[in-house]
């Protein structure tokens, strides 16, 4: 029987090799094959096999999902997938707000971009080595010049630091609307192009899919510098 998975989490040819030699050696399993641009993986196989099964052997770096064989299990929802986005998006509000506690509009968004940075350069940092190959599938600039993608941690981090310090703020929103400018540019071609690639915006040790809400988040942030930058809030 053959069988078409999607593994979510491939950076490199190196993952794409770990791969396709883990489920190659599972029992049953023969006729391996695994693309790194489609993130899929391509089998046949004598016996019953579930995504939770495959999960288990590729391990939590990689996510599987249904494709198109009814034998495989369903996949996670998307909101399951993307709830540790969520969750962590919604303790920077609360933060901002404990730190503004109603002063002004103004500081809230401040401290928000501020936590913002700080919180998700901190999950780039997890797997820093991981992280410029899933950054430069989409990111525009990382994709040209790959030290931008290996310094891009430490941007954010620079970035969160100026922001709850209120230092050279004008320089700090004008850095945010090029880098994520940029970045939202990318996010939107593989968002139109539907391409199967990992969300690097909480680096790779967490497995998120590239969907939409990673472009409203950068949206978010856009829109919050713009308003500072011209001066309405």
């Amino acid at each position: 029987m053959k069988q078409t998975v999607q593994v979510l989490g491939m950076t490199c040819q190196n993952c794409r090799k770990g791969v396709e030699e883990k489920i190659a050696a599972m029992d049953g399993l023969s006729d391996v094959q695994v693309s790194l641009e489609n993130a899929e993986a391509s089998f046949t196989s004598s016996v019953a096999v579930t995504v939770d099964k495959l999960a288990n052997v590729l391990g939590a770096k990689y996510t599987v999902n249904l494709m198109a064989d009814a034998s495989i299990n369903t996949a996670p929802s998307k909101w399951k997938q993307l709830r540790p986005l969520f969750l962590i998006f919604s303790y920077v509000i609360v933060g901002s707000l404990m730190l503004t506690n109603g002063t002004s509009l103004a500081l809230f968004m401040t401290n928000f971009m501020g936590l913002f940075y700080l919180v998700f350069g901190f999950f780039k940092f997890l797997d820093y080595k991981g992280f410029p190959a899933s950054f430069s599938q989409y990111d525009p600039i990382a994709k040209r010049i790959t030290v931008y993608a290996w310094v891009y941690p430490f941007i954010e981090t620079a970035l969160g630091i100026a922001f709850l310090y209120q230092f050279e703020l004008q320089i700090a929103l004008w850095v945010t609307l090029f880098i994520l400018g940029s970045n939202t540019i990318g996010v939107v071609q593989q968002l139109r192009q539907k391409s199967a690639i990992q969300c690097a915006c909480l680096g790779t040790a967490l497995n998120l899919p590239m969907t939409e809400a990673t472009l409203i988040e950068n949206s978010i942030m856009l829109l919050m510098a713009s308003s500072m930058l011209l001066g309405i809030v």
